[in-house]
Parts: structure tokens; C-alpha cells; sequence
């Protein structure tokens, strides 16, 4: 990034012992937070931002920027600190609230609630895995708009207990497989946890394991002080030589504390104000809490600006000719569409029999072309969960602008990397696999709702219907713990049409969703109008229905069924289809009452856990226990979710 004006060496010093000096301030003023890594990886910080990375402080959201990721969120003070004196709107009186209620400093970074933080950090582990997707994004952006218009890195900084949690394991894998050569991380080897030292529990030979992954691995050893040879480092670093990068800085937690220099309490509180104040007389600051002088911020800041706005003047001649395309538009704007996929989506006629599952890819096919950004993938379960779109190319280090990824099986990886990429801007991720295996990976779909990322998370087999793989292939209990994340948009779709509406839903929807599907064959009884308002009515059961049947997925068909033969009966049976509990509860009463009725008896029926149906039913068929190995109608059959289930719960609650 060319540089037109340079902070003096003094000033270098002083914004390094400055940050130092916040990050002990900031935690003992909240009296909450971990002072000694934002301490320790000043240095490092001070020459990321004011020496290497690409940003504009005044437009945040500038699409080809470098990507910074602080996966050791714990340290947030370090980037709030380094947001301020760069420009990034953060105030003074903005690091004086530090982790207090709705300040724009919370106690891990938040992306959406603070300029300049790109992905949500703070689960050790998800930073770096994020960044693996943040990588991919502007490999398949690159290759898309070329290298004059998209081209940049993303930048980690990743500590032990990231580099210990089994995610960043599947991420660098895949990160080394793929050869994302524009992914830059630095490993602070500070040999320190909460516990003590990392010899009580972790003997790893990172460089080793980093290698065996394809990862460029160089020791930089103890240069964190030397802010020129950081700043040599990290420029060899960005070179693309095939391989993304590992970094491993030896660094002092705490450092240059007289008294808390390598222990495991500067990993927390550990400062007093004594303690600081000794600190602080060490780096020649004085002992003034939150000292941060005008004229260094001034300084800052002005170099900062005069970098950035040479960049983007760059930039933007370079990227004239794409200025109206309907992709480049698409981009810019964040637009996930360049036209309305509606159109485009398939229809089933009543009477066909359609898993959901294969559903969705029919619908994947169909809508590609106009989802410039779209990029699919599965946990090794491509074939089976519908996610693989028939006109893309695998991503490979051989096809950079594949839009079709094979995570391997890695669900963890896959769904921290989709919430990346989501967060990088440009790009749709679409990923699947077998729900009950949400298991492995609900750290990033709650990250994903919690920071607002439009991810299409795809569940399949999604019932004790998987049938002979038994109750650890049976997910049961997984949607109503889906249902209860907020922000998280669910859908478990009754059919193949409520399917396809359901992808475009998804695709207009500002955040995540998690489609729910079948593996079976199910029969086509909707139009798929009730996706837009959560529930809908598919039998209306004449005037006045004694009972109202609401089921989603599969069971939709069934209570179908169902109310046919209560019909025969006597027993005048509405059905509704209900694929969004979520979507539903946000309709106006008069909509909600139109669907479901005033003072008739409900009964919910779904092939999973009954718990949370109390809302919206008086009586349940469901399943709260684990399945059995059988065939999938057999299971069902015992298990009391069938057409004579319904029928019997639905007498009894009716009083016939």
C-alpha cells in the first residue's frame, strides 16, 4: 500500500507504549477483561495497521480492504485501541465504556457493532476458521473481477487456545489443501493460558503440524519489539507464493510489566492501578489513566488517511470499467441477487412425491445464474443433501474461482468458514449436511446469528425417517434447539415447493437461515405461499373445523392424510403447514388467528422433540426420545408418528 507520509520513530515508540497503556486502563476501569496478550501484541498491531494492511477509515466497508481477524477475541481492547487512533470513529469516551452496556467496545469484537470489525471473535477457534472463509471469498471474488479490482489479504492473529480447539485443525487443513495463498496468520506463541503454562496440557510442534498441512511456516522467534522487523515479515508474508502463511512470534504476555511480565494472571485482571502505574513509568508514559495525546492521534490518523486515500484513488481507476455491471453492482451494493430469482424457481404438480432434499438442488440449478456470489458445498455429503449446483467447478488451488466446495469432513470448519465468507461481502455460502451433525458445528451457526451473516445453513435426513443408521444418525431433539437461537431464521419446509420458496426466501432473508429437509420422498400438497408468513392453510376443513392439524415437513402429508379419514368420520380436520415458527410469531394477531382459528383445538405433529409446541398447540404427536435402528417408516410407524397416530391424538382431542 504506497505511503506518503511516515510517523516518526518516536512516535512509533509512543503509539506502542499508548496502546499498551489502554489496554491495562480499559479492563481496570470495567474491572472485567484480559490486559496482558493486548499488551504483549502491541508491537505487532501498531505495524499491521499503520505499515501493512489496506484500509479506509472513512469507508469501512470498502471491498477490496484487507481483512483483519483478531481470533484471540479475549484481546479486544488491542483492536478498539488500534480502531481509535486510526480513525474508525471510536472515541475516547468509546475505550472509557469498555465492556459496558451498549458501548461500541464489548468485551469480544463484534462485526456489525463496531466499525472496522470484520467477523464476530471471541470462541477460541472461530477467528481463524472465519478467516479460511474470508480467504476463499476473495479468491472466488478475485477470479471473478480480476486482480486490479479484488485483490487482498486476510490477516490473523491467533493464540494457543485457538491454535488447541479442534476447529482450527479442520480450518488450516483445508486452508493448506486449497492453497489460499492471500491468508496471512500470525501465531502468538505468548506459551500462556488461564491455567498456567501450556506445558500443564499441550506439547504440540505447531511449525510441524502447520507444515504437514501446506501451510509456509516461518519462526520468527523474538523479534516482537523490533518494529521493523515485524514490519519485514509481514511484507514477505503477503507475497503469494502457493501456500497460505503461518507466522509464529514469540511474544511475553504482559510485557515490559515489572511485575506481571510471563505470568498466567496477566492473561485476565491483573493489573491494579499500582501496577499499571509502574508500567507505565517502565514505557516513559505518565501516570494518567487513559493518556493518549492529541498530537499522536492527529499524527496517526494523518498517516493513515494520506495511505488509504492513495490506495483507493488507485483503486478506483482500475475498477472504472466494471462501474455499472449488474455483478459489480450486485457487490457493491450487497445485493446476494442481480434480478428477482422468483421467476426462475421450479414447481411440482400436486400429487408428485419429491424428497426436500433433492428438492433444493433442483432449485439450486435453476436460480445459479442470477446468485453472481453463490458458492455451495458440503461437509463430504454433497451428493445427499442437495447442495451440489451441476454448472459449478470444485474449488481447488488449480480452479480459484470454483464456486463448488468439498469441505472434506470438517462440518465445524465448514460452517465457520461459510459465516467468512458471508461477513467478507460479495458471496452467498451454501453449505450441507445430515442435521443430527449440527452437532459438530453450532458454534458457527449461533456466531452466524449473533453477527447477522447470511448463511444458508442446509439440514438433511432430517427425522428418525433416516431409518437403519439408528438414533445416532436420528436427529430428534436438534430443531427445537435450532428454534430457540435467536436471530436464526428456520424453515423446515412441508414439500418440494415450500422448498423452493423457501431458497429465495433465504436469499432475501439479512441473515441466516437453516433449511430443514427430508431424506424420504414426500408428497407434494402446498404452493409454497406459506414460507412468506411462517404458516399457512393447506385443508381448510370446512367452516367451522373441529380440530386444526399443523404440521411441518414431512408430517405436512400426513396430516393431509389424515384429515381425510377424520373427514370420513365426521371430524371436519383443518390442516396447516407451519415451516417457520419464527417467521409465524411475527405476523400481526389477526393473520396469525386467520390460520390457526379462535377456541379449536390444536394438535401439533412432527416427527421430533414436542418441547416448545406448547405455544402453539394443546396436544402433540411427536418424539421425545431417542430413535432405533429399522427402516425410516418403521421407526416412524412405532414411534406413534403415522396417519393412525394423528388420527387417534386428533379424536381425543376433538372428544369423538
Amino acid at each position: 500500500m504506497p505511503t506518503s507520509s511516515l510517523l516518526t520513530n518516536e512516535q512509533d515508540a509512543l503509539a506502542v507504549a499508548v496502546i499498551r497503556g489502554i489496554a491495562m486502563d480499559a479492563p481496570l476501569a470495567a474491572r472485567s477483561g484480559h490486559q496482558g496478550t493486548a499488551m504483549a501484541l502491541a508491537p505487532l498491531a501498531h505495524v499491521l495497521y499503520s505499515r501493512i494492511m489496506r484500509f479506509d477509515p472513512a469507508a469501512p466497508g470498502w471491498v477490496d480492504r484487507d481483512r483483519f481477524v483478531l481470533s484471540a477475541g479475549h484481546a479486544s481492547i488491542l483492536q478498539y485501541a488500534l480502531l481509535h487512533l486510526s480513525g474508525f470513529g471510536l472515541t475516547l469516551d468509546d475505550l472509557k465504556a469498555f465492556r459496558q452496556w451498549d458501548s461500541a467496545t464489548p468485551g469480544h469484537p463484534e462485526a456489525g457493532h463496531t466499525a472496522g470489525v470484520e467477523v464476530t471473535t471471541g470462541p477460541l477457534g472461530q477467528g481463524i476458521a472465519n478467516a479460511v472463509g474470508l480467504a476463499i471469498a476473495e479468491r472466488v471474488l478475485r477470479s471473478q473481477f480480476g486482480e486490479s479490482a479484488i485483490s487482498h489479504h486476510t490477516w490473523v492473529i491467533a493464540g494457543d487456545g485457538c491454535l488447541m480447539e479442534g476447529v482450527s485443525h479442520e480450518a488450516a487443513s483445508l486452508a493448506g489443501h486449497l492453497g489460499l495463498d492471500r491468508l496471512v496468520c500470525i501465531f502468538d506463541d505468548n506459551r500462556i493460558t488461564i491455567d498456567g503454562s501450556t506445558d500443564l496440557a499441550c506439547s504440540d510442534d505447531v511449525a510441524g503440524r502447520f507444515r504437514s498441512y501446506g501451510w509456509d511456516v516461518t519462526e520468527l522467534g523474538e523479534i516482537g519489539e523490533d518494529l521493523d522487523a515485524l514490519e519485514a515479515a509481514l511484507t514477505q508474508a503477503k507475497v503469494p507464493n502457493g501456500q497460505p502463511r503461518l507466522l509464529i512470534l514469540r511474544t511475553h504476555i504482559g510485557f515490559p510489566s515489572p511485575d506481571h511480565t510471563d505470568s498466567h494472571a496477566a492473561h485476565g485482571l491483573a493489573f491494579s492501578a499500582d501496577d499499571a502505574a509502574r508500567t507505565k513509568a517502565v514505557m516513559g508514559l505518565p501516570d494518567e489513566s487513559f493518556y493518549v495525546p492529541d498530537d499522536l492521534v492527529t499524527a496517526y490518523r494523518t498517516h493513515v488517511a494520506a495511505r488509504a486515500e492513495s490506495a483507493v484513488a488507485s483503486w478506483t481507476e482500475r475498477v472504472d470499467p466494471l462501474v455499472g455491471t449488474a455483478e459489480w453492482t450486485a457487490l457493491i451494493e450487497g445485493a446476494p441477487t442481480i434480478t428477482d430469482p422468483t421467476p426462475l424457481l421450479p414447481s411440482w404438480e400436486p400429487g408428485a412425491s419429491v424428497a426436500t432434499r433433492k428438492a433444493i438442488q433442483v432449485a439450486l440449478d435453476a436460480t445459479a445464474p442470477v446468485i453472481p456470489g453463490l458458492v455451495a458445498g458440503s461437509a463430504d455429503l454433497t451428493g445427499n443433501t442437495g447442495t451440489k449446483v451441476a454448472s459449478f467447478e470444485p474449488q481447488s488451488r488449480n480452479v480459484p474461482g470454483g464456486h463448488q466446495v468439498y469441505y472434506g469432513i470438517r462440518e465445524h470448519a465448514m460452517g465457520s468458514a461459510m459465516v467468512g465468507m458471508a461477513l467478507h461481502g460479495g458471496i452467498v455460502p451454501v453449505g450441507g449436511t445430515f442435521f443430527v451433525f449440527l452437532d459438530y458445528m453450532r458454534p458457527p451457526v449461533r456466531l452466524a446469528a449473533l453477527s447477522g451473516a447470511r448463511c444458508i445453513f442446509v439440514f438433511t435426513h432430517d427425522s428418525v425417517a433416516v431409518g437403519e443408521d439408528g438414533p445416532t444418525h436420528q436427529p430428534v431433539e436438534h430443531l427445537a434447539t435450532l428454534r430457540a437461537v435467536p436471530n436464526l431464521h428456520v424453515v423446515r419446509p412441508a414439500d418440494a415447493n415450500e422448498t423452493a420458496v423457501a431458497l429465495a426466501d433465504a436469499l432475501a432473508h439479512d441473515g441466516p437461515t437453516a433449511l430443514i429437509l427430508s431424506r424420504q420422498d414426500v408428497p407434494v400438497v402446498t404452493d409454497g405461499r406459506a414460507i412468506s408468513t411462517g404458516a399457512g392453510i393447506v385443508r381448510e376443513g370446512g367452516a367451522t373445523p373441529s380440530v386444526v392439524l399443523i404440521g411441518t415437513g414431512s408430517e405436512v402429508g400426513i396430516c393431509v392424510e389424515a384429515a381425510e379419514q377424520l373427514e370420513s368420520e365426521g371430524i371436519a380436520a383443518r390442516v396447516v403447514s407451519m415451516p417457520s415458527w419464527d417467521r409465524f410469531a411475527t405476523q400481526p394477531p389477526a393473520q396469525i388467528e386467520r390460520v390457526l382459528g379462535s377456541g379449536i383445538p390444536r394438535l401439533s405433529v412432527e416427527a421430533g422433540s414436542t418441547f416448545g409446541w406448547a405455544r402453539w398447540a394443546d396436544a402433540h404427536v411427536g418424539i421425545d426420545r431417542f430413535g432405533a435402528s429399522a427402516p425410516g417408516s418403521q421407526v416412524l410407524e412405532r414411534l406413534g408418528v403415522s396417519v393412525d397416530g394423528v388420527i387417534a391424538a386428533a379424536r381425543a382431542l376433538a372428544g369423538s
